[in-house]
């Protein structure tokens, strides 16, 4: 009985220390969970945190929220609707001293960590807004393009690429050498100026060197702007931002399409005052086909604007075009009326046959003589006007 109890023992002792033998070789193999950097971030929001209310600053002074952006394409400046659709990487920074931020959060030597974006929906945020836009939209992919970092002293700094189309009020008077002077404002919507201020970062708002537009020209440096304005609506003083677009219409394209075409049917009709009177046909059909040619351009042009209530400079150009065209059918029918006239006159006086010879060479022949001369200085005379006031008064403005 006793030897069969020992037996017993033994071999509850062989299995338990097997046992656990097996449990710590199983322990040693499984690694332990390391506290990696998307984990630690969980630690830096305090207890006491409210992500709804703003930072504490020193002395109660404004909280000072940097702003900057990069224009990364503008594809669209439509002149109908008044807008410009553009592409913009933008970057927000603000000091938060309620983070805890772990010194080992850090790489070795680094000063800034980066952390996934949904983290920045446990932190407050800036309310900024473009007062003067139509649509503002975080650009998507699979997932938003957007970025968190902090810093060791506690700034949190936001990046995000976003679509935005912006309303712009635009001036037709000098078109199609227009310029045009394009804002865009950012204020807080709720936070006024006693709590927030915005101030423009150190890279402030810059263009890519790719960025190229069909008809227009952005005209560098930017006009940046720091303004403490007061809304009535909001009932109070709201730091804003204003960054000024400047987009120079380039000429290339109207020079080709629009002056270079109508002052060479201008000059075609020119042609009829070295045909003869009994040219008729010809003649009028000369002038007329001229005309309808200038007014089937001047309607292709005007659809490309939307219609003003003011003069255009080309509107200006084309009806100077087309005044000359006109006073050189006048011109044939008036000589035209003259002719008739002498001739009655002519068939009155046979006897002064020799006299009437000379007259008729004043009275129609000298008028299409001097009308060679006088309609080409006159549309050189307004070329030489109109583009050095034209120049001139865009300058002036822009």
């Amino acid at each position: 009985m006793i030897l069969r109890f020992k037996q017993l023992l033994t071999r509850v002792t062989y299995y338990v220390l097997f046992h656990f033998s097996h449990l710590s070789i199983i322990s040693a193999a499984v690694p332990k969970p390391r506290f990696n950097n998307i984990q630690q971030p969980k630690t830096i929001i305090p207890d006491y945190y409210v992500k709804e209310v703003r930072p504490p600053t020193y002395k109660q002074q404004p909280l000072q929220v940097h702003f900057s952006m990069k224009v990364l394409d503008i594809n669209s400046i439509n002149v109908e609707d008044m807008d410009f659709r553009m592409d913009m990487l933008l970057k927000q920074e603000w000091i938060d001293p309620r983070l805890q931020i772990p010194d080992d959060l850090f790489d070795t030597g680094e000063d800034v960590v980066a952390l996934p974006t949904h983290y920045f929906e446990n932190l407050w945020q800036p309310d900024l807004y473009f007062l003067n836009s139509k649509i503002v939209e975080i650009a998507t992919l699979t997932q938003k393009f957007s970025s968190l970092s902090l810093f060791r002293n506690k700034t949190v700094s936001y990046s995000a690429r976003m679509h935005a189309i912006v309303a712009c009020q635009m001036e037709f008077q000098h078109y199609p050498m227009d310029t045009q002077i394009c804002p865009l404002n950012i204020e807080s919507f709720a936070y006024k100026y006693d709590k927030m201020k915005l101030k423009w970062g150190d890279a402030g708002v810059s263009v890519s060197s790719e960025l190229r537009l069909l008809q227009y020209h952005i005209g560098e440096p930017l006009e940046l702007k720091e303004m403490n304005v007061f809304t009535s609506e909001k009932g109070g003083n709201f730091s804003r931002l204003v960054v000024y677009f400047r987009f120079e219409r380039q000429i290339g394209h109207h020079l080709i399409q629009t002056f270079a075409p109508s002052t060479l049917v201008v000059m075609l009709s020119w042609f009829s005052f070295w045909l003869g009177l009994d040219a008729v046909p010809g003649r009028v059909t000369l002038v007329v086909t001229c005309m309808l040619t200038l007014v089937t351009m001047f309607t292709g042009l005007r659809s490309d604007i939307p219609p003003v209530a003011y003069v255009k400079a080309l509107d200006l150009w084309m009806a100077f075009c087309m005044f000359l065209v006109f006073a050189a059918l006048t011109e044939f029918v008036i000589v035209k009326v003259l002719e008739k006239h002498y001739q009655k006159y002519k068939n009155r006086l046979a006897n002064s046959h020799l006299l009437e010879k000379g007259k008729e060479k004043v009275l129609w022949r000298e008028i299409d003589y001097l009308s060679r001369i006088i309609f080409p200085t006159i549309f050189i005379i307004f070329v030489a006007v109109f583009w050095p006031m034209l120049v001139f008064s865009k300058s002036k403005t822009a």
